[in-house]
């Protein structure tokens, strides 16, 4: 997937070390950390990107789900999860993310 942020990419030209070792280890606990299927992984980290309010992490994250073969249909039903427990703004937030309208 080619890289959504410019400031992701810089960051992985000026530091590659640093980056590799980022990468490995979420390559390690992406595949290998347990039972989940993928698209169960990706839902996860969609999830709790848009509860941490990471946008730059919520946009790679639904592009990475897409990939993976989960609907927008799934993606949006993982975004209205967090409206109990966080609340109906940080859904806003997150599904403004999702939608581009700003």
């Amino acid at each position: 997937m080619k890289d959504l942020h410019p400031v992701f990419t810089k960051f992985k030209d000026e530091y590659p070390e640093i980056y590799e070792k980022h990468a490995e280890l979420g390559r390690a606990v992406h595949g290998e950390g347990g039972p989940l299927d993928e698209k169960s992984r990706w839902l996860i980290k969609v999830a709790i990107s848009a509860a941490s309010g990471h946008e730059r992490a919520l946009q790679t994250h639904i592009a990475k789900a897409r990939e993976a073969g989960v609907s927008d249909g799934e993606l949006v039903h993982a975004l209205m999860l967090i409206i109990p427990s966080l609340g109906f703004p940080a859904f806003m937030e997150a599904y403004s993310i999702f939608t581009g309208i700003k």
